[in-house]
């Protein structure tokens, strides 16, 4: 599934006050996607773990805001800026369901739902305001700041669903198995026809949450937990890696800006 599916009508509307914010739907997306996840995970349990869930709360939220603010500042996609708000979001909303369970005490069985909730309550408001929920279109405030809300509440809504799966007794590893799974049926239901291209873009992204958390959780845990043992540090400093290597080719090569004819 790549940009070129997700146009609609609304998205070509004369009057735009900006280029589009996102970058577009490749490969380099969806890998860069799941690097961002799982790396969000493991960095949001180190800084825990290293400073303390209040203090890192505190610091992934001041991050995120600036984060956000250099990218609504922009006036087009630039692959540093928007990647940098992605891995911030990515952290951010792994504290958010995190403190639910944690320091709220609320089990994964009710936070997952609630989350999902939250992400349907964004998607409600953005289509009943701009008609659309595609991410082609993200050329206005209001859109972008919809498309940011929906963005960090699928963040939420993975780390709380992939939680769910690692502790109801498939563990990390076979909750890597299911949702490698997951991630594959919107692309097949919109190949059939039983999805539309919006909708299996935005249930894939869904799913890439807990599909990269579960990889990283099981990459750094222990043995005894199922995992590799790599450590959250290791694993949290090579995901980022990876993630610099693919954002700075972006950068130079474009690959993942809009072709003229979809301007």
């Amino acid at each position: 599934m790549t940009t070129e599916h997700l146009v609609d009508d609304r998205s070509r509307v004369p009057l735009r006050t900006m280029a589009n914010k996102v970058p577009e739907v490749t490969v380099y997306f969806w890998i860069i996607k799941v690097l961002t996840t799982g790396m969000g995970e493991t960095a949001s349990d180190l800084l825990a773990r290293v400073l303390g869930p209040i203090p890192a709360v505190g610091l992934g939220g001041l991050a995120l805001a600036v984060s956000l603010a250099v990218q609504f500042a922009v006036r087009r996609y630039i692959a540093w800026v928007y990647w940098t708000a992605v891995v911030m979001v990515s952290v951010f909303g792994t504290m958010a369901a995190d403190v639910l369970h944690v320091g709220l005490g609320v089990p994964y069985a009710l936070s997952t739902p609630f989350f999902l909730v939250v992400l349907a309550g964004v998607f409600a408001l953005w289509y009943a305001v701009e008609r659309t929920l595609s991410i082609h279109g993200i050329r206005t405030r209001r859109r972008e700041i919809f498309y940011w809300a929906a963005v960090l509440a699928t963040f939420a809504l993975g780390t709380a669903a992939g939680d769910l799966t690692a502790t109801a007794g498939l563990g990390y590893l076979g909750s890597v198995v299911l949702f490698a799974v997951a991630i594959c049926l919107p692309a097949l239901a919109h190949r059939g026809g039983a999805l539309n291209a919006v909708a299996a873009f935005w249930t894939a992204y869904v799913v890439t949450r807990p599909l990269g958390a579960s990889l990283a959780d099981w990459m750094a845990v222990g043995h005894a937990r199922g995992g590799l043992g790599l450590g959250l540090a290791p694993v949290t400093l090579a995901w980022t890696a990876a993630i610099a290597c693919f954002v700075g080719y972006l950068a130079v090569s474009h690959r993942d800006t809009a072709r003229p004819d979809q301007v």
